[in-house]
């Protein structure tokens, strides 16, 4: 086998094969428990937001913590704002301690965040102190989960798969949402307000120390090593993964010395140095990246926030009712990744980015005519909105995967661009969770 790294000419950088490696690798089981180990956190944040949507109307209740509804719409806002805080926090000290820590810690703080909010005794201002905190506390856990696990993904994924890989996981977020509108439904029905809340919020940890058990067999990312200088703890990671991979039948062809990149380590990178390059070296590519996720940000939380409100205000669904309509919807979101993600890897990014971004648009439009013209039933509504989302939630998908990608080398010598790309990843909005 080809030799990870070799040194170069100049002082501090070095030669490696081990992207190259890592690309030509065939998709096998280490793979698949790779996805479903870290793709986890898009449903846990799925479940967290619609659980907490859910039992928003029954907190208010003397049966159960008696809130205001002041105060119940705060959980929302205070779990976001964790998102963003953890985002950026955590995004750091995945480039300063590694995806594996990063990836166990990020999912500890969620499975006590969430875990906590469940033993949120009254209504008293130490008990909503405790509520706010513990909610706080979940969100930053997911959102250091995105700033981690998108930079695992991204650099452990060959080439060839990245694109459908990448969407599929993000869309996962919607089979989060399923499973958070279903256990809500059946905790809130089947028991009593008071217990049945507390129990919605527990759906995420018992979930979440299942997937515990499985990432502590996951190898640190070789890239990240690399990028750090770590080149004997690279070769040994990105051997474990190519004798996994070997264990399954496949053949590795050698990676020659010609597919090597020149990557110069960096000790550290700061924000201030992030924003520089983002907007003075790459002004284009950060105005696309902001772009595609300023756009489907605004589409995504103008429906999904005030689904349940058109529903409810302009059909007339009961508010028991409006949680199956919600379904449907999530189920259209989760089919498009799902179903057409390969595409971006088969036909590319620009034209799927575009085909799925304008065919979104157009048929948004058409369905805004048809209401405004109220020839729409609640029914139909939600049929257009799931047949317009089975292609804006590939579109929004791909945004994230897309600005990953354009930051991936610079220009010329193909270099690790620095170790700020978890930031960059980090940088995420929409479909109703993290806003960094």
């Amino acid at each position: 086998m080809t030799a990870a790294t070799a040194t170069v000419n100049e002082p501090g950088v070095v030669r490696s094969t081990i992207p190259a490696r890592i690309d030509r690798l065939p998709w096998s089981k280490f793979h698949t428990r790779m996805v479903v180990a870290l793709g986890v956190a898009w449903i846990l944040d799925g479940l967290e937001i619609t659980v907490a949507g859910a039992v928003a109307a029954v907190l208010n209740k003397n049966s159960t913590l008696g809130l205001s509804t002041g105060k119940v719409g705060l959980i929302a806002t205070v779990y976001l704002v964790g998102e963003v805080v953890g985002a950026l926090f955590f995004g750091r000290l995945s480039d300063k301690w590694g995806r594996k820590n990063l990836f166990m810690i990020t999912l500890g703080v969620y499975l006590v965040g969430s875990g906590l909010t469940a033993a949120t005794w009254g209504a008293g201002a130490g008990a909503v102190t405790f509520l706010y905190a513990t909610r706080f506390i979940a969100g930053m856990g997911i959102g250091g989960e995105y700033a981690a696990i998108n930079s695992a993904i991204d650099e452990l994924i060959p080439a060839r798969y990245r694109g459908r890989t990448d969407i599929a996981v993000n869309g996962t977020y919607w089979g989060g949402a399923i499973l958070g509108t279903l256990a809500a439904l059946l905790f809130l029905n089947v028991m009593s307000e008071s217990a049945g809340w507390r129990i919605a919020f527990l759906v995420g940890p018992v979930l979440g120390l299942v997937i515990l058990l499985v990432r502590r067999n996951l190898p640190e990312s070789p890239r990240w090593q690399i990028m750090r200088g770590r080149e004997d703890e690279a070769e040994a990671s990105i051997r474990r993964i190519e004798q996994e991979v070997e264990a399954t039948g496949a053949t590795l062809e050698p990676v020659g010395d010609d597919r090597a990149i020149e990557i110069k380590p960096v000790d550290r990178t700061g924000y201030l140095t992030l924003v520089k390059v983002l907007f003075q070296r790459y002004p284009g590519r950060s105005t696309l990246g902001a772009t595609l996720m300023i756009t489907q940000s605004f589409l995504y939380n103008a429906i999904f926030f005030t689904y349940t409100i058109v529903l409810t205000k302009f059909y007339g669904i009961d508010d028991t009712k409006a949680p199956f309509f919600l379904i449907a919807f999530a189920v259209g979101n989760l089919a498009g990744p799902l179903t057409i993600g390969r595409l971006f890897d088969t036909l590319g990014r620009r034209v799927m980015i575009t085909a799925t971004y304008l065919i979104s648009g157009v048929l948004l439009a058409v369905t805004a005519f048809l209401f405004q013209a109220d020839v729409l039933t609640a029914t139909t509504q939600t049929i257009a909105w799931c047949v317009i989302f089975f292609f804006a939630s590939a579109g929004a998908s791909a945004a994230y995967l897309t600005v990953s990608e354009i930051f991936r080398w610079r220009s010329g010598r193909r270099r690790s661009p620095c170790s700020s790309r978890s930031r960059s990843a980090s940088v995420r909005s929409g479909r109703g969770s993290t806003a960094t």
